[in-house]
């Protein structure tokens, strides 16, 4: 009988053994001499098992933080017609996404924070994947388009409502989805092909690509060559465009003859840049390295980084250094006030 959450390899079982494991409910299915996992189990902060109290009030308050800050910023530039820019369209996209980048891995990990078994099915695993490298690769496209937007209103600012106007700019934002959508479900779907079997447990405290892999009972030197050239096309893609935008940014900011029209400028990309460091910082850490360079204690720190505290500093950096979003807030703070006292 497969342990709890995992899968375990098998002779050759009778047929009365194996319809008797079938009716029980086991978790592996048998195929030839090797029993296929239906469920994996998540190895992740068990060996802290002291400190998951403490880690899991650490994780719902930077979940709870990272919810209200970027539900606080959407709220802003739709209550504030002057917001209503492209930068502030792509913002409100950014977000959105963030929300839902860190909801498809944070509540799971807090409930096996609190729980023994850290267990989760093949198809429930094969959904958090879906749904984890769609957004993470809508995210690069994003953070790609937003350059552009900012290249456009530095380096051709007399042309900037025509080249960045509404349908250009919902446009930008449906081919970043759409390449999300595309890309990472024919790459998951491809993923779950692959059996699965062994001891079933992730080094991980989610599904992601590479710990998966790993528990694939089959040599996969093809699928990871094909990974590697698919994480290195679209990630380094948009990397690349974002690049090559700051270089044109930063040639026609040097260019400015006046110290403030400098600053002035360079504020306005600020808060991108630092966003793209932090994100593209650990996504090529992660996924451009080959399989033998990873392991379990770093693949643990950098998810760390891109899953939970990227997505809770993302608020504060477009909150703290972006003067409109301050001015906005502090409107509507006034406002409120006002309105209590009256």
């Amino acid at each position: 009988m497969a342990e709890r959450g995992g899968c375990k390899a098998g002779g050759n079982i009778a047929l009365a053994s194996l319809i008797a494991q079938l009716m029980s409910g086991s978790e592996s299915i048998v195929s030839g001499n090797q029993s296929l996992c239906t469920h994996f189990t998540f190895v992740g902060f068990s060996s802290l098992a002291e400190l998951q109290p403490v880690l899991f009030i650490v994780f719902l308050t930077t979940y709870l933080f990272t919810m209200g800050g970027n539900l606080l910023i959407i709220g802003l530039i739709w209550g504030t017609p002057s917001l209503h820019t492209p930068m502030y369209f792509f913002l409100v996209n950014l977000s959105f996404l963030e929300m839902c980048y860190i909801t498809s891995v944070v509540p799971q990990m807090l409930v096996h924070l609190l729980v023994e078994i850290k267990t989760i099915s093949v198809g429930r695993c094969a959904t958090q994947m879906y749904v984890f490298s769609i957004l993470g690769l809508t995210e690069c496209c994003l953070l790609a388009a937003m350059a552009y937007d900012r290249f456009v209103a530095i380096c051709h600012p007399l042309h900037y409502s025509l080249l960045m106007d509404p349908r250009v700019c919902l446009k930008l934002a449906v081919a970043s989805w759409t390449t999300g959508v595309v890309v990472e479900s024919a790459q998951t779907t491809w993923i779950f092909t692959l059996p699965f079997c062994g001891t079933g447990r992730i080094q991980h405290f989610f599904c992601d690509i590479m710990p998966v892999v790993k528990l694939a009972c089959v040599d996969t030197p093809h699928n990871e060559i094909v990974m590697f050239a698919i994480s290195v096309l679209f990630i380094m893609t948009p990397c690349l465009l974002i690049l090559c935008s700051y270089v044109r940014i930063l040639v026609t900011i040097l260019r400015i003859p006046s110290a403030t029209g400098r600053s002035k400028a360079f504020s306005t990309c600020s808060s991108h840049i630092l966003v793209v460091s932090l994100f593209y910082g650990t996504a090529l850490f992660t996924y451009l390295q080959p399989k033998a360079a990873h392991s379990p204690e770093t693949d643990k720190a950098t998810a760390l980084m891109y899953t939970v505290v990227t997505p809770a500093l993302n608020p504060v950096i477009y909150t703290l250094r972006n003067k409109e979003v301050k001015e906005a807030f502090q409107r509507i703070t006034l406002r409120s006030t006002h309105r209590q006292m009256t």
